[in-house]
């Protein structure tokens, strides 16, 4: 597949499109806009909530579909939702309960907000429930979480760092929720170019038609990527854009239309991993 057949940009956000100060750089942003201007669709595809991500969509001046919470829920456009996957309340009880015996962060995302071991809900059976998740830096306690989890069946298991694991309902992935953002677009997997750095972009990446590993992503993404890029830091997705959908051009002193009137989306640690969220 040449450069010219790709028409959509799958972008995770934390570790890919933000830096480790959890923004998008001034370069990443100014290319961004460039692919959508030269016809590109650029989508979000993140295990953020809608409501952690829908400020950096604005950012860039994305109107595109997006991807949130690891593929639970699909967005045809900002504030439009497509496409939901719940996750069955017992199972919500099973994890907090895992979570309560080995001592550790957890949250957890519903339809309407996020909840932690700080701010834990009061009744489960009465929402609807998205995903759920553990942190900690005790690996052989992330072990011994997992292998219990394998034992529940009927999820679908990945992590966004190496010191936490994502629960979402089996079948469900950054990749399921790619595949519907094509069927609205009209195009097909293969005309996508998926970008990410965890192991919850792996599905994505393996689905896509080139699948990109950041330079600072998990060893098992990029043993499993198509190509391995600059890291976060760098700038990696311009050498996505620059490389497989712009074929090199570059800005110069060219002005960019948003430059000056974007509104900066407020910088901050993802607020599943933050005690004061």
């Amino acid at each position: 597949m040449t450069q010219y057949d790709y028409k959509l940009l799958a972008l995770d956000m934390d570790g890919t499109l933000l830096n480790d100060d959890h923004q998008v750089s001034e370069k990443t942003a100014k290319w961004i806009r460039r692919a959508v201007r030269e016809g590109f669709h650029v989508c979000l595809s993140t295990g953020r909530a809608a409501m952690h991500a829908l400020p950096y969509a604005v950012e860039l001046g994305l109107e595109t579909p997006m991807v949130t919470v690891n593929g639970s829920e699909v967005w045809k456009a900002p504030h439009e939702l497509h496409y939901r996957a719940l996750m069955e309340p017992d199972l919500i009880k099973r994890m907090h309960a895992l979570a309560e015996e080995f001592g550790v962060w957890f949250w957890a995302y519903t339809t309407e907000r996020l909840y932690n071991r700080d701010h834990w809900a009061e009744s489960i059976d009465d929402k609807e429930w998205l995903k759920f998740g553990y942190n900690t830096p005790d690996r052989d306690a992330l072990h011994r979480i997992l292998l219990r989890l394998q034992d529940m069946g009927g999820l679908q298991i990945t992590n966004s760092s190496t010191d936490n694991l994502e629960i979402n309902p089996a079948g469900i992935s950054k990749a399921s929720g790619i595949a519907q953002v094509c069927e609205l677009l009209g195009i097909t997997m293969e005309q996508v170019i998926a970008v990410g750095d965890s192991l919850n972009d792996i599905a994505a990446i393996q689905a896509a038609g080139l699948g990109v590993a950041m330079g600072n992503a998990q060893a098992p993404v990029k043993e499993l990527a198509d190509i391995t890029v600059a890291g976060n830091n760098d700038d990696g997705i311009v050498e996505v854009i620059r490389e497989y959908m712009l074929t090199g051009k570059e800005f110069g002193d060219e002005e960019d239309p948003a430059e000056g009137t974007k509104t900066k989306a407020s910088a901050g640690a993802r607020p599943e991993d933050d005690p004061s969220a």
